[in-house]
Parts: C-alpha cells; sequence; structure tokens
C-alpha cells in the first residue's frame, strides 16, 4: 500500500507555471516540438552508412504537458532505438529544456531500420576498449541532435496552447500486423515469418496474436485539434537497407495524416510490437511500403474522426512512475563479452558493446522507469525494449474500464522482451542474438503495469 501511495503521489504534483508563462490556475497548455533527425550522408546508421538522402526525412517530435505539476514530456523518434546512456541523455536533455524532471519525461523510438541507433554508454565501451571504428554507436550526430532537440524544445515551450478539452478514439488497422513467430504442433517456433516474407506459406498462415487496434488522444483548444497522439504496435519495416533513411510506412502514414489535417501536430508511437511485423501481407515487394502506409493512415483517420471529446483540467491529469530492475538474460557473461571486444572482426562481437552496456547498468543495480499517464479515463503506458504484444493486450484487460493504449521502444537496451512461456519456445526473439534478459521479468513488468493502472493486489 506503502508503494501504491508513493506511485500516486508522483502523479498528482501541485500545480506550477513554466517560467514565463502565465497560465490560469487548473487549466492546462501544451507545447508541440518538431524536428529533422535525419543522419548526414556517410554517417552509420543502424545497419549500413548514409549514402543519399531520399524525399522523405526522420523527424523527432513530441510535446510538453504544462500545468498539471511539473511538466511533462513525450518525445517520439524516427530512429531505431536509444538504449542505456543515451537514453538518460536524451531524458535529462528534454526535462532541462522543459524545467523539469527526468522521470516526468518519456523518449521512444519508432525502431524504424533504415535509421541511426544511440547508446552512449556501449560507445564508450569501445573507447575504452581501443577501438578505431564504433560503427554504429559513433554518436558525434546523436550528440549534436541532443543540443538541437534543447532548443528546440527551450522555444515551443513559452508558445504553449490551452487545452480545453481530450479525446480518445480507436480504429481496426486491416491488413498490416501479423505475430512473427509461427508454433509447430509442438508449441515451438518451427518459423519466423519477418516483415518481409517472401515464403507464400508463411504468408499463408494465421495472423495469430495481434493487437489490431490504433489508438489516438487527441488534445483541443477548443474545437481545433492541437495534437493527435497515435499508437499500434507493428514492427515498422516493409523493406530497409537502403543505404538511404527513411520512416517507413508508420512515418508515411503520420505524413498523410499531416497533409490531411496540417494544423495538427501528429505524433506517432510504436506500441509493443516485439513479435509483430507485416510479414503476412507483406512479400517484399517495395511497392508494399505506402500500402502498408495507406491502411495505417486510414485507421489513424477513423481513430482521430471518433474521437470522444470531454473537458479537461489539471485534475483530470497524472503521471505516474515505477521503477523496475529488470533481470539480465544469463548468457550474459562479463569477460566473455570483454574478451570479444578484442577479436573486432568476429561476429559476436557486433553485439557485444550492446550486450556489455546492458550488463554493466543492471550490475550497477540501475532502474528503468516504467510510467504511466493519465488524461480523464485515458491511460498510456511507457515501456522499454522490444516488448512483446502480450504485455500490452494484458494492460487493456486488466483494466477494460478505461482506455488503456501503450508505447513501447523506451529505453532500447534490454532488446527484446518475451513472456516467459516465450523464452521456451525457441525463435530469434527470445535468442541469446536478441534479447537482454531473463525470462523472469514477465512478472517484473506485468506487476508493474497492474501497479501504474492501479490493480495491484
Amino acid at each position: 500500500m506503502t508503494l501504491l501511495l508513493a506511485v500516486f503521489l508522483l502523479g498528482w504534483l501541485p500545480i506550477g507555471n513554466v517560467e514565463g508563462f502565465a497560465a490560469e490556475p487548473g487549466s492546462i497548455q501544451v507545447a508541440t516540438f518538431d524536428l529533422d533527425v535525419t543522419p548526414p550522408v556517410g554517417s552509420m546508421m543502424a545497419y549500413d552508412p548514409v549514402r543519399r538522402h531520399d524525399e522523405l526525412g526522420l523527424r523527432c517530435r513530441g510535446l510538453v504537458i504544462v500545468g498539471a505539476g511539473q511538466p511533462i514530456v513525450l518525445c517520439a523518434v524516427d530512429w531505431i532505438g536509444i538504449a542505456n546512456g543515451a537514453h538518460d541523455a536524451f531524458r535529462d536533455a528534454l526535462a532541462t529544456a522543459a524545467e523539469t524532471t527526468p522521470d516526468r519525461v518519456a523518449v521512444h523510438c519508432l525502431h524504424q531500420h533504415d535509421a541511426p541507433r544511440s547508446d552512449f554508454t556501449a560507445e564508450q565501451i569501445l573507447h575504452h576498449a581501443g577501438a578505431t571504428d564504433l560503427g554504429g554507436f559513433e554518436s558525434s550526430f546523436q550528440r549534436d541532435v541532443l543540443q538541437r532537440l534543447s532548443q528546440t524544445v527551450t522555444a515551443a515551450v513559452p508558445h504553449a496552447q490551452t487545452i480545453t478539452h481530450a479525446g480518445f478514439g480507436t480504429a481496426t488497422v486491416e491488413k498490416v500486423a501479423s505475430n512473427r513467430r509461427l508454433l509447430g504442433p509442438d508449441g515451438k517456433v518451427k518459423a519466423t515469418r519477418y516483415t518481409a516474407c517472401g515464403d507464400p506459406e508463411l504468408r499463408a498462415e494465421p495472423e495469430g496474436t495481434i493487437d489490431p487496434e490504433l489508438s489516438c488522444l487527441v488534445f483541443y483548444n477548443g474545437t481545433k485539434a492541437i495534437a493527435s497522439l497515435t499508437y499500434y504496435a507493428c514492427h515498422p519495416q516493409s523493406y530497409y537497407r537502403t543505404g538511404v533513411p527513411s520512416p517507413d510506412f508508420p512515418g508515411i502514414a503520420r505524413i498523410i495524416r499531416g497533409q490531411d489535417v496540417p494544423e495538427t501536430m501528429h505524433i506517432h508511437f510504436n506500441g509493443a510490437g516485439g513479435n509483430i511485423g507485416a510479414g503476412k501481407y507483406n512479400d517484399g515487394n517495395k511497392a508494399n511500403r505506402l500500402v502498408l502506409a495507406a491502411r495505417v493512415a486510414d485507421a489513424m483517420k477513423r481513430a482521430f474522426d471518433s474521437a470522444e471529446r470531454f473537458p479537461i483540467t489539471a485534475d483530470l491529469i497524472s503521471w505516474s512512475v515505477a521503477p523496475v530492475a529488470l533481470p539480465p538474460a544469463p548468457h550474459l557473461d562479463r569477460d566473455q563479452l570483454q574478451a570479444t571486444l578484442e577479436n573486432p572482426s568476429s561476429p559476436e562481437a557486433q553485439s557485444a558493446p550492446a550486450n556489455l552496456a546492458w550488463l554493466g547498468r543492471c550490475q550497477s543495480g540501475h532502474k528503468i522507469d516504467l510510467a504511466c499517464l493519465g488524461v480523464g479515463n485515458v491511460r498510456v503506458l511507457h515501456m522499454p525494449g522490444e516488448l512483446f504484444v502480450e504485455y500490452q493486450l494484458a494492460a487493456k484487460k486488466m483494466r477494460d474500464d478505461l482506455h488503456v493504449a501503450m508505447a513501447a521502444y523506451g529505453d532500447y537496451g534490454p532488446g527484446y522482451i518475451g513472456t516467459e512461456i516465450a523464452y521456451g519456445q525457441g525463435g530469434y526473439e527470445t535468442s541469446q542474438r536478441a534479447s537482454r534478459v531473463d525470462k523472469s521479468c514477465e512478472h517484473v513488468l506485468m506487476d508493474s503495469i497492474a501497479l501504474l493502472l492501479g490493480k495491484a493486489e
């Protein structure tokens, strides 16, 4: 009961104003921000260097909620992942810019693959090992983004707009998501249906366990929609490794909505899509990128148009935090990983810096902040890693009396986070190559989700 009360109090703090911004007591304001975070030609993305730019770039978008205690910052980035020390640095920078504390900042990626990664801890490990080629962990561009993002948010806050209403709507996304893990008669993974699947037999398999629902949270000033936040669980790849930065189909869907409703800031978050992809509906044909984007954009529109509006004041906004220590995977051995760094040409050396970074964080007692934004009867959970969709479905089931949405791909350090049973089923997502957490993390996360949603025993 004491812990539950502490989490509750974190979310309901006295109302305050940002310096230089006058707000009526009890009112809510929202400041939006948008920044181009496309890496320059020649810099490394997650897998390849940038060889040219196309018509579309990568964005970092978000908003600052002012008036419900210290400001709350929500941020979504068109990168593959922001991990460990970099995730801390982004939260710290945004907190300073918005004049709040890091525990009231949520930073998430959409997980596009033709995009950069950011892990300052892994970069530091490589520096200490004497590496001359940092690959995708070289972070000069990412640090430049941090500086520009701070300036962008600082400039945005004084222009926050009063919010009179909020709204929430949902829509079913047709023919996009499918489960990647196909089980055989023995209950083991017989095949992985990746986000581009050329095998017609695997595409013919059922969709499997997914969450077909796209959620939309809207903030209004009168009848004008200031910001639209959407949430949908699916790996965002249609095709990649092109050497051209791309927001892929979720980003294109967001762009379509921006063209349809240009007066509104459209911000998209990837839900718990660790074991979800478009493989059933995507054979890798490049034309499918726009097909998938149109289907997601259509659901975004339907959810936005169907949003049920309600008056919003400061007492209806809450922010709760539950710090958790996720147990590291048993295969992570510091000495072995350190030895791997001495042979940089080995395949294992590519993942060793990120593995060491995460293991070091765990061994130091580091905790990841899970968070929950409350807006009236809406709850948005902010979660780390490549979370399996079962966590999202369980959260919605826990509080079917509320509107529950989820943003995953927060701190990217843990990698894939499966359910306990999934670690015995095999498959890529729960392999030593992909997941850095132990199977017992399910209990840690489910208990904390229940706590944040007010269902703790």
